[in-house]
């Protein structure tokens, strides 16, 4: 039987990894119209450049203090989280913005529309930075700053916020599964070693009798070779899944 290649959601476990597979094969009612499904929503997501550590500053702007809270942030849950942490309640203002690759969120937290949340989003954009939250906490110092006042008190402090701070690269990441022999598993293991894996696991369980479920992460880049020395070396031995 040739190798089978299927494309499956993220959160899947290695026994839904399984049982999708026994279905696309014919044994469990799958259809070949979903195995395409899958495949076309796959989407390689694209590297970027990120906050390597939390980064405030703050300024002070006739009389009302403004401190902004930067930080890298991994999905809209973490930005949740983030801004739980840092918001001050006693603060007049908590105003924030994030991005998430083509995902961005903004608010303005009482301030006059479009003052406060969007010049913070646009501060972001104009950095290059991505996966990043930016809280500004105002305290109000009792002069009224009028709407261009704000705008810039805010789209300013940002943009301080996220000058001249340490950045990383990111490369993206794939999930792959290999349903391996147990007999080869040991060499395949050592092999894969070269292609800087990470987050290794083996399940030894859930797959057919013999073969272990062998899942990690590995940079998406290197995925061509991986899969091209694999098969090369042990041709329809192993089943390549991946997410």
């Amino acid at each position: 039987m040739a190798a089978l290649r299927i494309t499956l959601p993220l959160r899947f476990s290695s026994a839904d990894i399984i049982s999708r597979s026994m279905a696309l094969r014919g044994g469990g009612g799958g259809s070949g119209e979903g195995a395409a499904a899958h495949r076309n929503a796959m989407q390689v997501p694209p590297s970027y450049t990120t906050l390597k550590e939390q980064v405030s500053c703050e300024r002070e702007v006739k009389k009302s203090k403004f401190v902004a809270v930067a930080s890298h942030v991994a999905d809209e849950d973490a930005a949740h989280s983030f801004l739980s942490q840092v918001r001050d309640p006693k603060a007049t203002h908590n105003c924030w913005a994030y991005k998430l690759g083509d995902q961005y969120r903004c608010n303005d937290d009482g301030e006059p529309s479009g003052t406060a949340g969007k010049p913070i989003y646009s501060a972001i954009f104009s950095s290059g930075l991505d996966m990043i939250m930016v809280v500004v906490i105002r305290y109000f110092g009792g002069i009224k700053l009028g709407t261009g006042g704000l705008v810039r008190a805010y789209g300013g402090i940002a943009s301080e916020c996220l000058k001249n701070v340490s950045t990383c690269f990111v490369k993206p990441k794939i999930r792959i599964g290999l349903e391996v022999p147990f007999g080869i598993l040991g060499s395949v293991y050592h092999q894969l070693q070269s292609f800087q894996i990470e987050d290794t696991k083996q399940d030894y369980d859930t797959g057919r009798d013999g073969f272990a479920m062998l899942t990690f992460m590995v940079d998406y880049d290197k995925l061509d070779g991986l899969e091209t020395t694999i098969t090369a070396d042990y041709g329809r031995e192993i089943i390549f899944y991946k997410n």
